[in-house]
């Protein structure tokens, strides 16, 4: 049965339609903003999965015929690979679904989204969330929906939903609010250094715009909705359960309580080896069963300890900083680096200084994109103790490099003037809790390091919550033990005077706005408390930029003299490039862009290209190049692609019977400047030049 639902969001009509493509997934649902449109898909299979993890597989596809253009790469098809764009807005449709799924769920689950229309104004992402949980409501898949998504800007003090792309610039909060008829479950975005009150009214004016996007979902599936499959968690076996509580008695509170990381690791593993070896054949066969009660008594106990001891395993108190050590200038011949640790993580940030023929050039829905900024976060299995293949990026690295770059793109100086193309790279080198944050902090000091001026320091801090019943503790800094045993992981960066990036996830299925408002004004506090042992490392970027970084040098040219400084095919320019080790760019408006690795690189270029471009002037005298003889005189090459006549008269202070007589091709001989004629015609003098010589001081 196909349905139709339509309402009006932020002065537009967002619909819904289900029944009329796709009709073999479990559940489909077609998303139309504007013009922008989005099928998301959800199938999940009968048959469950042996694993410890829910089995959810969430792809977000851009076609680029959405946008009436033809892929721009070799193949001239969407190549196998997701973009960087797909690989974040996947994660952002995972991220508050995830937590809606009953524990112990083990069917094969796939959610596809795929960008069918795209009309260059509306973002095509937060219909994908919103039809993602359409399409699971609708279907028999077990889910705690529906929820609902929107994009908050606030543009000239003014909130918006869903603002237009082109105003998202203009704009000083830009996040995506998801959530339930009740609650906040997801947040994302960034902003330009926003007090933390105006970030918690955007979120709640997000959650209200959002309601009118659950009831379409709950009237659809009164309409249409297919019955949900029965499912019941299997729960542990109850007497094995209190044999395995039994045997772990209270050592596993000692072994929690371990301060350091890797003996808390070592200490339990020994517990779950010696239980195993206690049950003996009890344990037979029942391997995982035992480990996963006891991974679950090992939950309780952390929460436990919060909630009721007020400590947490490695002895601090909720708000409690782990101890913090700033270096800079750690890497000699790099352009600005940075060691930042906290506790046990640990991040080298590097910072490199490139030309604008440095710029990342993206291809996406709304043409060719060029970025002068870029992060690459890197998390090597080392840096966690472990041994994995290295293979390319994950969509944890590129979803943590995509909030680090949110909360650094804000305090960078703007193009006009500190041209440079500016890519960061975070190297984790230890893990134990937030090294997004911590990579916030090594490259933000690395900046500074390499004489960036930014417009205000940044640091990040993670932040975690345990809560049961009425009882509720907010947690800063957490550890990687805490963010797996919590309810919360919410990180937020910014500077002394407010927020520049949030992202917020939680297990449970709603925060309120108290618990929210709380975790934000903490996050406050400990940001500033790092803030102040960052600056004890550098308290303001250094004055000139790395000796190493190459130096920007820009002259204007007249536009008409453009081809000229190109030459045909380039060859000049390239000329030029190869002679003096430079990189030249050019723009239209005459612009032109010198990147060199010394003063002296730069200033040869820039004598090579006035040499080009400078007129001749009647009266000068000039060094030139002897290219042609004719019977009536000498043409000589004074500027480049400028030539002029010596006439014969003119070669010397006699009579001159033959022109090869004085001189012949290839000769460096000095000329004046008698006239420049109307028609560009240059007559010129040796035997003048030769006069002006002769007649110097000292001659």
């Amino acid at each position: 049965m196909e349905i139709l639902l339509k309402e009006d969001i932020g002065g537009k009509t967002w619909s819904i339609q289900t029944g009329k493509v796709a009709k073999q997934a479990s559940g489909a649902a077609v998303v139309r903003y504007g013009d922008t449109m989005v099928l998301v898909t959800v199938v999940s299979s009968r048959e469950e999965r042996a694993a410890d993890f829910l089995p959810l597989q969430v792809e977000y596809q851009e076609k680029i015929y959405a946008a009436g253009r033809i892929p721009g790469n070799y193949f001239r098809r969407e190549i196998g690979r997701p973009s960087e764009k797909e690989t974040l807005t996947s994660r952002l449709i995972d991220r508050p679904l995830r937590p809606l799924f009953p524990k112990g769920y083990r069917c094969e689950t796939q959610v596809i989204a795929t960008v069918l229309s795209m009309d260059q104004e509306n973002d095509p992402d937060v219909l994908a969330m919103v039809g993602a949980s359409a399409a699971l409501h609708l279907s028999d898949v077990p889910f705690a929906g529906p929820i609902a998504a929107v994009r908050v800007g606030r543009l000239n003090g003014q909130f918006k939903v869903n603002p237009p792309i082109q105003d998202w610039e203009r704009c000083d909060i830009n996040i995506i609010v998801a959530g339930s008829k009740t609650g906040v479950v997801m947040v994302e975005g960034g902003a330009g250094i926003v007090p933390e009150a105006d970030m918690l009214e955007a979120i709640y004016f997000g959650h209200r715009a959002m309601q009118p996007l659950i009831d379409m979902q709950v009237k659809l599936r009164e309409l249409v909705g297919v019955p949900k499959r029965p499912f019941t968690p299997r729960e542990p076996d109850p007497e094995l359960r209190a044999r395995v509580a039994e045997a772990a008695g209270g050592r596993l509170r000692e072994a929690l309580l371990h301060a350091g990381k890797t003996v808390r690791q070592q200490a339990v593993r020994e517990l779950r080896a010696d239980i195993l070896e206690r049950l003996g054949p009890e344990a037979e066969g029942r391997r995982e069963e035992v480990l996963e009660i006891l991974d679950e008594l090992k939950r309780r106990e952390l929460r436990r300890l919060i909630l009721e001891e007020g400590r947490r395993v490695d002895g601090r108190g909720p708000e409690d900083i782990r101890p913090i050590s700033c270096e800079v200038a750690v890497l000699p011949r790099t352009h600005g680096s940075a060691l930042f640790t906290r506790g046990e993580t640990q991040v080298l940030g590097v910072l490199t200084l490139g030309s604008a023929q440095d710029e990342q050039r993206v291809e996406t829905l709304y043409g060719e994109e060029m970025r002068p900024f870029m992060l690459h976060y890197n998390f090597p299995p080392f840096s966690v103790g472990e041994v994995k293949r290295i293979a390319g990026p994950t969509r944890r690295d590129i979803g943590h490099g995509g909030l680090s770059t949110r909360a650094l793109e804000k305090i960078l100086p703007p193009k006009e003037t500190f041209d440079y193309t500016i890519r960061l790279v975070s190297e984790v080198l230890e893990s134990n809790g937030s090294s997004s944050m911590g990579t916030v902090c090594s490259c933000c000091l690395a900046l500074m390091d390499g004489g960036v001026p930014i417009k205000a320091p940044v640091a990040g801090i993670a932040m975690g919550l345990i809560s049961e019943g009425d009882r509720t503790v907010v947690l800063s800094d957490i550890l990687g033990d805490e963010d797996h045993c919590g309810d919360m992981d919410f990180k937020v960066a910014g500077t002394r005077e407010g927020v520049t990036a949030l992202q917020m996830d939680i297990k449970i299925h709603e925060l309120s706005r108290e618990v929210l408002g709380r975790a934000l004004e903490q996050a406050r506090r400990g940001r500033l408390f790092i803030l102040d042992k960052m600056l004890e490392a550098l308290a303001a970027p250094r004055k000139q930029i790395s000796p190493y970084a190459p130096t920007i040098t820009t002259i204007t040219i007249p536009p008409e003299k453009i081809r000229e400084v190109i030459g045909p095919g380039g060859k000049v320019i390239r000329a030029i490039q190869s002679e003096t080790n430079t990189s030249i760019e050019i723009e239209d408006s005459g612009a032109v862009k010198i990147a060199a690795f010394s003063k002296q690189e730069a200033e040869k270029a820039v004598s090579l290209i006035q040499q080009i471009i400078a007129d001749p002037e009647v009266g000068a005298v000039y060094e030139g190049t002897v290219v042609k003889i004719t019977d009536f005189g000498a043409f000589v090459n004074i500027l480049p692609g400028t030539d002029g006549l010596v006439h014969i008269s003119q070669l010397a202070n006699r009579r001159v019977t033959k022109v090869s007589d004085i001189v012949k091709e290839g000769d460096r001989i000095k000329v004046k400047v008698l006239e420049v004629g109307r028609d560009g015609k240059i007559r010129l003098s040796h035997k003048a030049a030769l006069e002006e010589d002769h007649g110097r001081p000292g001659r």
